[in-house]
């Protein structure tokens, strides 16, 4: 063999060697890929029903949450003025279309007011009424239960107020 031909040779076996590090570049395979892809849709389709209960959960939970702090405002409010103030759904005794905290010197003039509330039901009283010492009028305590649906299961957010005035937040259908 002369020195050209063994020069060839060496560039062919050279090239091949580089060749075969080029095919062997770091990465995943499509197998790889969809293996992972696959366990991932499995992870999250048994995720699903307790993330939808989490967020039926807390749907009750907020809603319990906003009407227990207009009940907190109407008791301070009723207190700072020293007056009679009625906590009232705004619209036909529907707590679930919401409710609203006129001004008793201006009925007009709204001191709180919420909107509809579309995730969950809420059944309570006509109105709740607290007297200038913050106490409720009338003799009887306001018992308000939410409940949120997930499919065909109800979660509850039960909110109560005691005579003395001061409301009360528990998860549960009944106070």
């Amino acid at each position: 063999m002369n020195a050209a031909s063994q020069r060839t040779q060496a560039d062919r076996h050279r090239s091949g060697r580089h060749l075969a590090r080029r095919l062997a570049m770091p990465g995943f395979t499509t197998i790889e890929l969809l293996v992972v892809v696959a366990i991932a849709s499995i992870l999250a389709a048994m995720a699903t029903p307790s993330l939808t209960t989490l967020i039926a959960r807390q749907n009750a939970k907020s809603t319990g949450s906003e009407l227990f702090f207009a009940l907190l405002r109407t008791r301070s409010e009723a207190v700072a003025r020293n007056t009679n103030l009625t906590l009232a759904p705004s619209t036909g005794g529907d707590w679930r279309l919401g409710w609203q905290l006129p001004d008793p010197a201006n009925p007009a003039n709204l001191l709180d007011s919420h909107g509809i509330s579309k995730v969950a039901t809420i059944t309570g009283p006509d109105s709740v009424v607290y007297d200038g010492s913050g106490r409720i009028k009338g003799g009887v305590a306001p018992v308000f239960v939410i409940k949120a649906l997930v499919g065909a299961t109800p979660i509850y957010q039960c909110v109560s107020v005691d005579l003395g005035g001061r409301p009360y937040q528990k998860a549960d259908s009944t106070c």
